[in-house]
């Protein structure tokens, strides 16, 4: 058996929102070293604030400010901090419920050890150097030595200068992702430049990609197939946004390719014709990557168009 191959992955999807009153009150005030809360329906000074009672789900716009400082309710030790933490050397992460406010904020705790924290110990905001309206405006906590102190929070009109109205989040996944040994095998041939499948010996179906196991009678594949290179296109849509770091014009055709021999249609881009041009039924063929290890698109064959009937059972 081949060695089984693994590649570093990154899945990346930067979501961007409009914030409500609520929010950018609460975002904007951070940047102006300012904590704001809302209160809820029974009195309760919820902190971060939400735009919706969390009990009876009413519509919150009382804000309030808290104090800074406050004290940690409950924490875990981070020994190892990873890329993107808030700190890059060992730390705390702790529930903090701000004097004035009645529930409790997730952070990051700056403390020389794990034994130097503890539950109801004080601590306060180290505000970030630089504040753009984010949560990363607070750098972290630091350990505080000052009791609460007494009041109650004051109200807030929730105005400030140039408020924050929208935000960017970068959500971020890094794997290793290890494709198995029917697909490895698949990759391997690839870099050939040839497609192979795996034939179920119970349907006698032949799968592209193969899985190692047939989907319908879930056994095992092992015999391989040689498949294509051309295909029918079964089923098709045109992309009409570009995608960040993808060198390709929009609008383009990404579509479902039976290839000639296989019972699964695979999905891959359509060049070579205009996209207004591509139907079902549309012969094709694989043009290669510059490395050769790949098919970069599928373009037309020139032949007739498939019989419907020959494909219908692959959409």
């Amino acid at each position: 058996m081949s060695e089984v191959l693994t590649a570093p992955l990154v899945v990346e999807f930067p979501f961007t929102r409009s914030l409500g009153p609520v929010q950018s009150a609460f975002l904007t005030g951070l940047r102006e070293r300012t904590v704001i809360g809302v209160r809820a329906g029974d009195g309760r000074i919820v902190v971060p604030p939400t735009e919706y009672d969390p009990v009876t789900s009413e519509e919150t716009r009382e804000l309030v400010e808290v104090a800074p400082t406050g004290t940690v309710t409950t924490w875990a030790w981070n020994p190892s901090p990873r890329r993107g933490q808030p700190l890059a050397t060992p730390f705390a992460w702790v529930l903090v419920r701000l004097d004035g406010a009645d529930t409790a904020l997730l952070h990051a705790l700056d403390a020389p050890g794990r034994d130097a924290v503890r539950t109801g110990m004080r601590v306060r905001i180290r505000w970030a150097a630089e504040r753009t309206g984010a949560l990363t405006d607070i750098a972290c906590f630091e350990p505080h030595d000052e009791p609460p102190a007494g009041g109650q929070p004051a109200d807030h009109d929730g105005h400030f200068a140039d408020p924050v109205t929208g935000i960017t989040t970068p959500a971020r996944l890094d794997y290793t992702y290890a494709p198995g040994r029917a697909q490895s095998r698949y990759l391997k041939e690839l870099g050939r430049r040839k497609t192979i499948g795996e034939r179920c010996p119970s349907c006698r179906k032949v799968y592209v990609p193969p899985r190692g196991a047939c989907p319908t009678c879930g056994v095992a594949t092992d015999t391989q197939v040689e498949v294509g290179p051309r295909g029918t296109v079964t089923t098709y849509c045109i992309v009409n946004i570009k995608a960040r770091n993808l060198d390709i014009d929009v609008p383009y055709v990404y579509a479902h390719i039976a290839l000639d021999g296989a019972d699964l249609a695979l999905h891959a881009r359509i060049g070579g014709i205009p996209y207004d041009q591509v139907r079902m039924g549309l012969r094709v063929e694989p043009v290669w990557a510059d490395d050769g290890r790949y098919p970069d698109h599928y373009r037309p064959t020139g032949e007739p168009d498939a019989d419907y009937d020959s494909y219908k059972e692959l959409i």
